[in-house]
């Protein structure tokens, strides 16, 4: 193409340097034969250039495409020098919570509870009172995950001496499903739900402990979608009375709808547990408020019985500081040879109001949960301080049997320096009626006050 159009230019060009007269014959053939000589030199020279800018497209061209295989090279190097060099990255959420690819973590988990208080009981039932103290809790455990969507946790409690397992368990996830075989909780009642670690009182409500609330062995499947959750499970015994006959079920279905800021909980719960074994009895009974004193002024005794069946209610609400909670739950028992089976009821209602700005109470799939300080100690502020009130009532009088009645009024007050550590104060007024152990003249409906402070921390 160059080479046409410089051979065209030139034509022109002698065309246009051609004089309008006329010259001598010999003169223009010698000046053509000239010009046609310098227009082949021309041609020439532009065959040359044409075949070196070909070459040199051609290197060019070579020389983008080895440039491309050797960014491709890098970037794979890159990359591969970067996972082969990636490592487990580990955060910190009260103790060291380690990360490795493909869905591995690994967790320690511990809390200790420290208990200390005094009860006064009137002088003449006999019974012990005065100062007292414990280590409530004293858990050392672990927990993590395994590539595939399965779980582990499993931990275990020191206090007092022995050692009783706590949570125990495998479990798979799958979306909205969870699959968990082993020591775990029954699905029964918000407040035993609740992790001790994150109660507004030093003890549980009177009927959880009452009416034998613990972990069991079993299998249990949960879903979880929007604000709906459903528990149900197929248990035998705790883990310490496995060779017991005792087969049960257990289920649980929870709303947990939030009105503007507000976070609602309404639930309910169903438990069966049926004895097997011949002879076998089951007694209901009560510490007044801490459990670091042995006494039970309501108790039914033993009683023999063939199965229980219990079921619960539950409302909960959390608005800013503010949060209120109520519970009820009925326990049957079936009792061989009598016409009627007693039914016992127990049940609380609380409100509780933070003091300091900016906290609210925890909540996360159906139960209380931590709560945060705004402000915590360490980072310029003095952490949380919560205030609360509960009525808790506890009734083992029916069908014949007379095990007393309890009301209960409570105040607590919660302070939270930092999110893994709390002092807990509470003071417990506790009138009793038909209770199990006499006063002067016979009399057996009196009170009883309880104190107990709690230091608490937990990884």
């Amino acid at each position: 193409m160059l080479r046409s159009t410089l051979l065209a230019a030139t034509a022109g060009a002698i065309c246009f340097a051609q004089p309008a007269y006329a010259q001598d014959s010999s003169d223009t053939a010698r000046e053509l034969a000239e010009m046609r000589a310098a227009m082949a030199a021309m041609a020439a020279r532009i065959d040359a250039l044409e075949a070196d800018l070909a070459e040199a497209e051609a290197k060019a061209e070579a020389a983008s495409t080895e440039a491309g295989a050797a960014t491709e090279a890098a970037t794979a190097a890159t990359a591969a020098a970067e996972k082969a060099g990636k490592g487990p990255s580990i955060a910190f959420k009260g103790a060291p919570e380690i990360k490795g690819e493909g869905g591995w973590s690994f967790k320690p988990r511990g809390r200790l509870m420290y208990d200390m208080g005094f009860t006064s009981v009137p002088g003449s039932t006999g019974r012990s009172d005065g100062f007292g103290s414990e280590a409530r809790r004293a858990r050392l455990g672990v927990e993590g995950t395994i590539p595939g969507g399965f779980g582990y946790k499993f931990e275990a409690d020191f206090a007092g001496n022995e050692v009783e397992m706590a949570d125990a368990y495998l479990s798979y996830t799958d979306g909205p499903v969870e699959v968990m075989v082993g020591h775990q909780n029954n699905f029964q009642s918000l407040e035993e739900l609740t992790s001790s670690l994150h109660t507004t009182f030093i003890e549980r409500a009177a009927f959880t402990d009452a009416f034998g609330f613990e972990r069991r062995v079993g299998a249990s499947l949960t879903y979880k979608q929007g604000i709906a959750l459903a528990q149900a499970g197929f248990f035998t015994d705790n883990m310490s009375d496995t060779d017991t006959g005792n087969r049960g079920f257990d289920g649980r279905l929870v709303l947990m709808p939030k009105l503007g800021s507000a976070q609602l909980h309404l639930g309910g719960s169903i438990h069966y547990n049926d004895i097997k074994e011949d002879g076998t009895t089951v007694r209901y009974r009560q510490r007044p408020l801490v459990h670091f004193t042995g006494e039970r002024f309501i108790n039914t005794d033993y009683i023999a019985a063939t199965s229980e069946l219990g079921y619960g209610l539950e409302a909960a609400a959390i608005t800013g500081p503010l949060h209120v909670a109520a519970e009820g739950f009925w326990q049957k028992v079936s009792t061989p040879g009598v016409a009627l089976d007693p039914t016992f009821f127990g049940g609380y209602a609380e409100v509780g109001y933070f003091l300091t700005k900016g906290d609210t109470r925890g909540y996360k799939s159906g139960k209380f949960d931590r709560t945060k300080p705004a402000n915590p100690m360490g980072k310029g502020g003095m952490g949380s301080l919560q205030l609360n009130l509960r009525y808790d009532y506890l009734d083992l009088n029916d069908a014949g049997i007379v095990g007393g009645t309890q009301d209960g009024y409570f105040v607590s007050l919660a302070w939270k320096p930092t999110d893994y550590t709390m002092l807990l104060a509470n003071y417990g007024k506790l009138d009793y009626s038909d209770a199990v152990y006499a006063a002067a003249g016979g009399d057996r409906s009196y009170s009883v006050d309880v104190v107990g402070v709690r230091a608490q921390i937990d990884f």
